[in-house]
């Protein structure tokens, strides 16, 4: 597992619930891609299904990313022919980003649907993760925004595991762990010494702001704690003390809006920082529109994760998931999607003719790690007695810069890696 990923999305999922209106309600919409067989298929369609927080109180295509993705694979794998002439038949539902509407989309997919395994799971509130795991149906490739990932059996999140997952608790006792690669690499490469950390006056931000505190201490860092009301935000008076305190590097725990203003503050007041840490959320083709107001900002935000940057069209799987999303606004969620669906495909390919979950989460446990054709740092799901005290960690770094979009940055990401700490935290 890459625990600083699922700490972001753990983030994500408080920031945004807490400062959103009441969610608890059904989906909305259901979008159902059901395909026909075709003549001479090799047999019946394979359903999947893909649940996402389309229409949350975060709004709009925030949770979209992945399950796009990953139509845009099954499309093209039956484009070609489908899975040993077998089609994917796929059924997405839309929670509605509640727990409610979570638990509804398990049973359609589940009971109604009949789905053999779920893909690119992407919800705000996975309240159904127990039905899947009692109902022993794979979900391969989910985003890890709360500890399901690392709770049930049967849910095989994209970025691995090294937790028990027996349905007891999160993560080993009701604890996960997170590692310093993110502040060893800026400390290594870039030579930074003194990083804030801006964080809203709001229970989970604080909480994910403390966690970044201790990753930049235990790594050697000066840190300037910065707390933005979360009602009535002064940024600029944030960023003004941001340039006094002589920060190298801006870590937040906020959502989008909340970075975007940051950035329109420390343009205003000259700020400049060797980086703007961002979260994987925010690596995407939107940037210019997201940040549009703060122009130095934006080529200073920087973004650390755990798959090939969607930008690196030399490398044949990134430019076969970029062929296929063609016309479309990119990003990495859609980018992991399409790993998710192909690990997905992979497996089943691995049954040949006897296509069982079993023979599926064979594939899935295999001790041999998942890359998906390159696009992601290996994963895997090793169950060690104790969570190891250090782990080399790899990262996959890219830096925004306008005319030419996220550029990776320190080369091959297989090769950029260290052996670091690992620290507890409670979800």
């Amino acid at each position: 597992m890459r625990p600083r990923r699922a700490a972001e999305a753990l983030l994500l999922a408080a920031v945004l619930t807490g400062g959103a209106a009441c969610g608890s309600r059904l989906p909305e919409s259901d979008f159902e891609s059901p395909r026909p067989r075709t003549p001479g298929s090799g047999g019946e369609p394979i359903r999947v299904g893909i649940i996402a927080s389309a229409t949350s109180p975060v709004g709009g295509a925030a949770f979209t990313g992945p399950g796009d993705g990953a139509r845009a694979y099954f499309d093209a794998l039956n484009a070609a022919g489908g899975l040993d002439g077998r089609r994917i038949e796929m059924t997405t539902c839309d929670d509605g980003g509640s727990g409610v509407g979570n638990n509804a989309c398990v049973h359609k997919l589940i009971d109604e649907k009949k789905v053999f395994a779920l893909v690119a799971t992407t919800a705000l509130d996975y309240a159904g993760a127990p039905l899947v795991a009692e109902a022993g149906v794979p979900d391969i490739g989910g985003q890890p925004i709360g500890p399901a990932y690392d709770t049930y059996p049967h849910l095989y999140g994209i970025y691995g595991s090294l937790a028990p997952r027996t349905g007891d608790g999160p993560g080993r006792h009701g604890t996960l762990y997170g590692g310093t690669e993110v502040y060893r690499y800026f400390k290594r490469v870039q030579g930074a010494r003194t990083a804030a950390v801006v964080s809203y006056n709001q229970a989970a931000s604080a909480a994910y702001a403390r966690l970044v505190t201790q990753g930049l201490k235990t790594e050697g860092y000066r840190v300037v704690s910065e707390q933005v009301d979360f009602t009535l935000p002064n940024f600029r008076a944030i960023a003004a003390d941001i340039q006094q305190q002589g920060a190298d590097l801006v870590f937040d725990a906020m959502d989008t809006h909340g970075n975007a203003q940051l950035c329109r503050a420390m343009d205003a007041v000259g700020v400049r920082v060797t980086a703007k840490v961002t979260n994987v959320q925010n690596w995407a083709s939107s940037v210019p529109k997201d940040f549009k107001n703060s122009p130095n900002c934006r080529n200073a935000l920087w973004v650390t994760g755990s798959s090939r940057n969607y930008e690196d069209r030399g490398h044949p799987a990134v430019r076969a998931f970029r062929d296929a999303m063609k016309g479309r606004e990119l990003s990495q969620w859609q980018l992991e999607g399409w790993a998710a669906a192909m690990w997905f495909t992979d497996a089943a390919r691995s049954c040949a003719a006897d296509l069982t979950r079993s023979c599926v989460e064979k594939f899935l446990n295999r001790p041999e790690p998942y890359t998906a054709r390159g696009l992601l740092l290996p994963v895997s799901y090793e169950k060690p007695a104790e969570h190891p005290k250090t782990r080399r960690t790899c990262l996959s770094v890219a830096r925004w810069q306008d005319g030419r979009g996220w550029v990776t940055q320190s080369g091959e990401m297989n090769d950029n890696c260290f052996t670091v700490p690992q620290l507890p935290y409670q979800p």
